[in-house]
């Protein structure tokens, strides 16, 4: 199955993330409601391959560029006892594998956050290419996984009456990307 099949418009080359079009998001439980926040600082790249399963895709964000809409609550997630920006400025992705199956697209890497890597699955919505105002060519992705914050060793949290606690483990991470060709 070649790129063409896949995604329609989508060629073989380099396709740079364009972080002022790019979000990158999140979504975690606190309290009784959902929090949700960004990384406003971030840089990647996507390399297509004639064929989709030899492609690659690798991005680097720093974490220090975490906005929740609460100052406060943004300079503890920094301190040691979550993020570890100090010791840990940055967060990586690196694609391990690419898989079409049934018409769903899936994106198999390795998450860096803390200093511990652990393999997630994205799911990868392809959102068409096209020309910009300014000659380049524009690709756009969305992109999904939930993670258990547990896993990359993020224990902190504050237990509550009952069997509740401030922080969810789950955490949903969403991805808008819009890529230049090179």
């Amino acid at each position: 199955m070649s790129i063409a099949t896949v995604a329609p418009g989508l060629t073989a080359g380099t396709w740079n993330i364009d972080p002022a079009h790019s979000e990158v998001t999140f979504t975690i439980r606190h309290l009784m409601s959902k929090v949700r926040g960004s990384f406003t600082e971030f840089s990647g790249a996507v390399q297509i391959a004639e064929e989709p399963a030899d492609s690659t895709a690798t991005a680097e964000i720093k974490v220090a560029s975490l906005d929740t809409r609460n100052a406060d609550r943004d300079a503890h997630v920094r301190t040691a006892d979550v993020l570890d920006v100090e010791n840990h400025p940055t967060m990586t992705f690196a694609t391990k594998l690419v898989r079409t199956e049934g018409g769903e697209h899936r994106l198999d890497g390795d998450l860096t956050i803390k200093g511990v890597t652990r393999p997630v699955s994205l799911e990868v919505e392809f959102n068409g290419v096209g020309e910009d105002p300014w000659g380049g060519t524009r690709a756009g992705f969305s992109a999904s996984t939930t993670i258990n914050r547990k896993d990359w060793g993020i224990e902190f949290n504050v237990p509550l009456k009952g069997d509740k606690a401030l922080l969810g483990d789950k955490v949903d991470i969403q991805l808008e990307i819009q890529a230049v060709r090179a």
